[in-house]
């Protein structure tokens, strides 16, 4: 099968729960009310661009929001903010994570004083496990996948009248997921001073890595209703051996990944697309890359070992995939049509995001510093 798969979006949303959540999102307000809030820098690469042979190469680089090194929390916290103006006696939160979700709700339960209980899958390290109990949650590993995870999570909640805060949607889970992803979109806005403007973006490409497809289609979702036919491309990246939205797409339906769903980028090794997600995201993309391990590790390194003056950028084993998925397109002769399909050239101007730091520290020694 192909390490590419292009889109040819319609560019029109479905106005449903989750396009009305979204469209009366206020995140960015809320998270300005923390005292620890600042923006997360964008990065303008000016080395790598040239060696890339493209015009400019932005980095929002998410490794340090509130000091969890991942920007996950942006979601969980509105989530809980939200659920709590609704439901002030909410005393335990619960959720399934590969990680970084799971921290960011640990976190936002904690600040609210409320428990938190999160399930996370079979080949969850020891490290993330570590970090989210650090954090005050109760922390179960269970002897399934993500998805089946997901799954557990939702039915315990359900029994024990837990409230659940997944980043996933399904039927009759809708809400919930959109408060999350409308979360997200405080760090599209944080870039409306700079090269999101307000009639047309200073952008050509976005390229952003993909799981359950909750924040790719927050990302989607920004660009579109914010410029409608004149947004950039989007592009998104999965992981050659975990890649739902890929293989969704494939067969114009959502699907569990067929993959073996082994792969180091453990927060993008997710199951089937969230159901909102998915509706926005055969919509507003314009294709899917799939790289290897081996590829994202390469980008690691090199994020992290910058040329000449460039920033050095802190980026885990999901956080640089979005890197790697453009380095891909633009030397890998076989992606020659996804490269034109979006029109990547010398005169490209590319955003990419560094979603997460060292959110595994002996995961990432072995792969960078040493």
């Amino acid at each position: 099968m192909k390490d590419f798969i292009l889109n040819y979006p319609s560019n029109i949303l479905k106005k449903d729960i989750t396009y009305q959540i979204l469209n009366d999102s206020k995140s960015i307000s809320f998270h300005r009310t923390f005292k620890n809030y600042k923006k997360s820098p964008l990065y303008k690469l000016s080395a790598l661009s040239n060696f890339l042979k493209i015009s400019k190469l932005y980095v929002k680089d998410e490794s340090n929001r509130f000091g969890l090194d991942s920007f996950k929390v942006l979601g969980g916290s509105y989530a809980v903010n939200q659920i709590l103006k609704n439901k002030p006696k909410v005393s335990i939160f619960c959720t399934a994570t590969d990680g970084n979700h799971g921290k960011g709700l640990a976190w936002s339960a904690k600040k609210y004083k409320k428990k938190c209980i999160v399930y996370v899958p079979k080949n969850t390290s020891k490290q993330r496990i570590k970090s989210i109990s650090e954090l005050g949650a109760s922390v179960e590993q269970l002897e399934m996948n993500y998805e089946d995870t997901c799954k557990y999570a939702a039915k315990i909640s359900f029994k024990m009248n837990w409230e659940l805060v997944q980043d996933a949607s399904w039927d009759n889970y809708e809400l919930i997921p959109a408060y999350i992803m409308s979360g997200y979109l405080t760090h599209f806005i944080e870039m409306e001073e700079n090269i999101n403007k307000i009639k047309q973006p200073d952008l050509d490409i976005v390229i952003i890595q993909c799981g359950v497809g909750s924040w790719a289609a927050s990302c989607i979702w920004y660009y579109l209703s914010r410029y409608g036919k004149n947004k950039p491309k989007i592009v998104l990246v999965e992981p050659e051996e975990s890649c739902g939205v890929y293989q969704s797409l494939n067969e114009n339906k959502r699907i569990s990944p067929k993959g073996n769903l082994s792969t180091i980028m453990a927060g993008l090794n997710c199951g089937i697309p969230s159901k909102s997600a998915w509706e926005i995201i055969k919509r507003g993309c314009d294709g899917v890359i799939k790289i290897t391990d081996a590829e994202v590790m390469s980008a690691m390194n090199l994020f992290y070992k910058p040329l000449s003056d460039d920033s050095k950028i802190i980026s885990g084993e999901s956080g640089a995939a979005g890197l790697a998925g453009l380095i891909k397109c633009i030397k890998d002769k076989k992606l020659k049509k996804i490269k034109d399909h979006i029109g990547l050239n010398k005169d490209s101007r590319v955003l990419i995001f560094n979603s997460e730091g060292k959110t595994d520290i002996n995961s990432f020694s072995k792969i960078v510093e040493k």
